[in-house]
Order: C-alpha cells, then structure tokens, then sequence
C-alpha cells in the first residue's frame, strides 16, 4: 500500500495492539471489515479474508457464533495473511475458544455476553494468551440495566461499566465500540465517551444500509469525529459484499485527509458547456482503470475545455473535454489537444510516463 503525507489530528487514545497491528495512541486509522461467508467453510473464508487482505482491510473479523464455527476458525487463523478478530455473541465460551484458537481479538458485545463474571473469564483469558479485546456496544443490545436512560447516554453506560470492570483486573488492552444505526446517536455516544476513557475507538454505523445510503450515513458520522482525534479504527458497515465496504472506508479517510490508498478522481457535475463531452462516461472509465493503481495521485476528468484547467489545477494530471477533441493538462497546465477518440489514451500515457503505478 503506497500511502502520502496526511493532516495530523489530536492524539486523545492509548495505543493497544491487534496481532501486529498498532490501534491508536496516533497510529494511522486502521481499517477493517467482517467476513460473511460461514466460518465453518474454511477454504471459502480464508479466500475472502485474501481478497479483502489485498483490497486494503488490515484487520478481519471472523464470527464464531457456535462448535463448528469454532472449528473452522483454528484452521483459518494460522492460515490468514492479517490479524483476526473472533466476533462473539452470546456464548461467552465461545470467546475462550477463540482465544486459544489464535484470535488477534476477541469481540464481545456487553448486552448479550452474559453476567458480569462471565465477562471476567474472557479477560483472564485475554490476559492469559496476551491477545486483545473489542468492548462492542451497540444501541440493539445495550444491558437492560441501562435502558432507562436515553440511547447515547445507555450506550456508554453500558461500555464504561465494562471498562472499569476490566481496569479494576488490571486489563487495558482493549478498544470499544459504540454503534447505533442513527447518526447522530452514534457521534454523541462517542464524544461522551471520550470524555471518561482513553480506550482507542472502533467507530462505525451499524446497519447502515445499501452502498449509497451508508456511504453517506459512515462518511456524515465519521467526518465529525475522526478529525478531532476520536476513532482509532473503522468499519464502513453495508448490506453489500464486504469487498465494496473497503473502497468506501478509503474515500472517506482521504477526503479527510487523514490516509490515503490508490488515485484519486474529480470530475465537473457536467452541464450544457460539455459540448456533447461524455464527462460521467469519461470519469467513470478512468476511474475503473486506476482501481489497480497503488500510488497516490489526483486526476480530473472536466467538461469545460475553457474552465477546466483552471477548476482543476491541484491535479496531477486531467483532461478537458471540448466539441470534438480535448485537451490533456497536468498540475493545470495544458500539455496537448488530442481528438476526442483519443482523449483516454493520451490520458493514460501521461500518468504512465511519470511512472505512476
């Protein structure tokens, strides 16, 4: 992964680790994601966790929610190319498993892991293998015990309660997770929970959605709170292949200049100066042929052969569409006018000639 420059932010978390992986304490924003296929279908959940490995997830979650589950995963943990995360539910005996399995990570949600002894087996054994632990809080399953209180305050309630009891047995190797499918639920929870804990935060909306809606309800979420210092490690949670969760957790870290993996793309809305220029044809196809791309560069696709430069002149490289040809720029300087047939190509060869991969 080719990474440049990012905007520093405050620093308001410890750091733990994850396998190898450092979460917080100003590490880069870690990014992760959950299989879906069954645990239990080994040669089929280590291919996912390779695919999604190689589209950038650093940190997989596996969920292993009964005995074959369980079976499965020791096979795949000594197998798997980054950290796993066993998500457990319910069955705290499940959790142990795990962690005698291997597990980087043991996930355990408050409002369904059973008593609060139960919970203190996990951390002895998380202590005992030296492996971490995700405190997992989500709106749909806070304690009862809190569910008096209004849902961001039950939220973290319910998270603190189970932090004191892990710092009171010596155990800080942990991060939490406060998640709720309503945005602003979500980011009160997590600023109000900064206030009382140093813990690193797993941030995410849960049941976002399809891809735009929880595009939109992760970047609106993220955005008012990764900049200043609160979250430490994200998952872009939608009802999709979990591969389209990490394109999306990228985009929204580089918009906000916090990481960035691969190109980026800007085009002009398009409007009737295009002149017949397919600019949402054109952007999409370049944007599809920079997928592969490793480095870190921005390229504009604009409509507007008179504008164009000049809205775009931050960009590495871009085209400006005209009525039957274009021209190819860089850094917003005109390089070469180039027919329309040819625009892609030229464009190409430019971002090729610097070496670009």
């Amino acid at each position: 992964m080719t990474e440049t420059a990012v905007k520093e932010r405050p620093v308001t978390s410890r750091q733990i680790m994850v396998g190898d992986v450092p979460v917080g304490g100003g590490a880069p924003i870690v990014v992760q994601t959950m299989t879906n296929t069954p645990t239990h279908d080994v040669e089929a959940t280590v291919q996912q966790i390779y695919d999604l490995s190689a589209a950038g997830a650093e940190l997989v979650r596996v969920s292993v929610n009964g005995s074959k589950a369980l079976k499965g995963f020791r096979e795949i943990v000594p197998r798997s190319p980054v950290p796993l995360i066993a998500d457990i539910h319910f069955d705290y005996r499940m959790a142990l498993g795990a962690a005698d399995a291997g597990a980087a990570c043991v996930r355990i949600n408050p409002g369904n892991i059973g008593s609060d002894d139960r919970f203190r087996k996990v951390i002895e054994k998380c202590q005992e293998k030296g492996i971490a632990m995700r405190i997992g809080v989500n709106s749909g399953s806070v304690e009862k015990r809190f569910w008096h209180l209004p849902k961001a305050e039950a939220l973290v309630a319910s998270a603190l309660h189970k932090v004191q009891i892990a710092e009171e047995m010596g155990f800080y190797n942990f991060k939490v997770s406060l998640k709720a499918s309503h945005v602003p639920v979500m980011v009160e929870a997590n600023k109000k929970f900064r206030e009382h804990s140093d813990a690193p935060l797993h941030l995410g909306v849960t049941e976002a959605g399809t891809k735009l809606p929880g595009a939109i309800k992760s970047a609106a979420a993220l955005g008012q709170l990764l900049p200043y210092g609160i979250g430490d490690t994200i998952r872009i949670s939608l009802a999709e292949d979990p591969l389209e969760e990490l394109p999306v957790a990228y985009q929204i870290l580089s918009a906000l200049e916090l990481r960035h993996r691969g190109p980026n793309v800007i085009a002009c809305p398009s409007c009737a100066r295009t002149l017949g220029f397919d600019v949402i044809g054109m952007a999409a196809k370049v944007e599809e042929r920079l997928r592969n791309y490793e480095d870190h560069f921005t390229v504009a696709v604009m409509g507007c052969i008179v504008n164009g430069p000049g809205e775009a002149r931050d960009a590495d490289y871009g085209v400006a569409g005209g009525k039957d040809d274009g021209v190819i720029f860089a850094k917003g300087r005109p390089l070469r006018k180039v027919h329309r047939d040819e625009i892609f190509d030229a464009l190409f060869e430019e971002i090729e000639k610097d070496g670009r991969k």
